[in-house]
């Protein structure tokens, strides 16, 4: 009996390595707070990774597509019971979270006989203001972190990810135009999948450019935008590459 916490322990840490090794390679996703609303940018081969959730909110992940459809649908849900028992307003990023997704997936992370959920998530609010944005970075395990602007990276990998969200925090600053930010984060998802340095090595910019062009011609690029003022009923939008102007 004294030995089964260390059993548990130990297989919590081998199914994380299970996941992380599932979902290695998975194409990075993005997004960014700007100030007339909030863009998602995804890479695939098909399968969604951009999605509306309730009028202010958005997702956009990697990992395997019909989990990501079971997070979606259990988001769709969560927020459509909120709006029901309260308002459409007081339908909040943070409440669908912290109570809702975060809770299933930390107990399906935990429950090692079963299936784990192999995803990589971010959440987005847009708000009434810029600073009233919310971009939340959503974990396979429950764990989450929120940012109330700028730009926010989503890999399988950690280290790069940190690598990629330093590097275009400082290239989008001061950057309002979508043709230009949509442009930064596909230089720095080619960069990511081919593993490219964002440091002193990093390729210029033209390679950037030229490499994200010739590697998503046989791809999807899916951009996601949620207005922050929309004269449309439904504030986001899926947009092309030629809508932004690329």
């Amino acid at each position: 009996m004294i030995e089964e916490p260390y059993r548990w322990l130990e297989a919590i840490g081998n199914r994380r390595e299970y996941v992380r090794e599932q979902i290695k390679g998975g194409s990075p996703v993005f997004g960014a707070s700007l100030p007339d609303g909030i863009l998602l940018v995804g890479v695939g081969t098909g399968n969604s990774k951009v999605f509306e959730i309730f009028d202010r909110h958005a997702l956009v992940g990697l990992g395997h597509p019909a989990d990501i459809e079971k997070i979606r649908q259990a988001a769709i849900d969560a927020a459509h019971t909120e709006a029901f028992t309260r308002a459409p307003e007081d339908v909040s990023l943070r409440r669908l979270v912290s109570y809702g997704l975060s809770p299933q997936l930390k107990t399906n992370f935990e429950q090692i006989f079963s299936a784990p959920i192999l995803v990589e998530l971010l959440l987005v609010e847009v708000g009434a203001e810029l600073d009233q944005d919310l971009l939340l970075r959503l974990h396979f395990d429950g764990g989450f972190q929120i940012r109330t602007n700028g730009i926010v990276v989503v890999s399988s990998q950690a280290d790069p990810e940190i690598a990629a969200q330093t590097w275009l925090t400082r290239a989008v600053a001061g950057k309002n135009d979508r043709k230009e930010v949509v442009d930064l984060m596909l230089q720095a998802w080619w960069c990511l999948t081919e593993n490219k340095s964002f440091t002193e090595n990093q390729p210029p910019e033209t390679d950037r450019q030229s490499g994200w062009r010739i590697a998503v011609s046989e791809k999807v690029v899916e951009i996601g935008w949620l207005a922050r003022q929309s004269q449309r009923l439904a504030r986001f939008e899926m947009l092309t590459l030629n809508q932004v102007g690329l």
